[in-house]
């Protein structure tokens, strides 16, 4: 069975705003962020969604209300939504909150590296997760193994409905680093990775429920 799944980034936070780490914290839309939600829903609008799910953060769940509310108010019949911590951004551990910067060269200093960027260049975007882990004194932070459990139940939880048959369109609100994450690991030499997709906007992908999960997904759009 192929779902048609379309990934929203949730609008801009605070956290977004003031560039803090911002996995499994709360922080609220701003303005902006509300905005990124109305324009996300208006592009959307036209879809009928068997299924929405989102994390169970208040940015995630915010977002899918309002797309929800724009879907509906179009003449589509609106979905229960469905909120999990497997759909939760990437969790940074002690660095929760903190300035990206000073947390990204926390993780990378010991290894020779000062920016997210040059420990993603130098060993890969799994290496950033598990030298964060590392940096972590509490070690709370998830490492890549973690992170790629986890987010491969929220796989599971949308392949176990059910109620979706083959072809069916379904909603999910998603985060920075986890679409910049697929990205990385489904998309395809030309698929520009420099920056994570920006709130508010689409990643299409197709998920095939009868294959493993690293043979699921094909990125039809990316950050659009």
């Amino acid at each position: 069975m192929i779902l048609h799944l379309h990934l929203v980034r949730h609008g801009q936070t605070y956290f977004n705003r003031y560039n803090r780490l911002q996995g499994w914290s709360n922080s609220p839309l701003t303005e902006s962020g509300v905005a990124d939600a109305v324009k996300a829903g208006e592009r959307l609008k036209g879809l009928t969604f068997a299924a929405a799910y989102c994390s169970d953060t208040t940015r995630a769940q915010q977002t899918a209300e309002k797309i929800l509310d724009i879907n509906e108010a179009a003449g589509n019949p609106r979905p229960a939504l469905v909120t999990d911590m497997h759909f939760r951004e990437q969790f940074y551990g002690y660095y929760e909150g903190l300035d990206m910067a000073m947390a990204w060269y926390a993780a990378g200093a010991p290894h020779g590296v000062k920016t997210y960027n040059q420990i993603v260049k130098k060993f890969g975007l799994g290496a950033s997760r598990d030298f964060l882990k590392e940096a972590d004194p509490f070690h709370d932070a998830e490492s890549d193994e973690e992170y790629w459990t986890r987010v491969e139940g929220a796989f599971r939880l949308i392949a176990d409905n059910p109620n979706l048959k083959d072809g069916d369109d379904v909603l999910q609100i998603s985060h920075g680093n986890t679409l910049l994450s697929l990205g990385h690991r489904f998309g395809g030499p030309d698929l520009d990775l420099n920056e994570r997709p920006a709130n508010g906007s689409v990643t299409v992908i197709d998920f095939d429920t009868d294959k493993p999960f690293g043979e699921a997904v094909t990125i039809v759009s990316y950050g659009k």
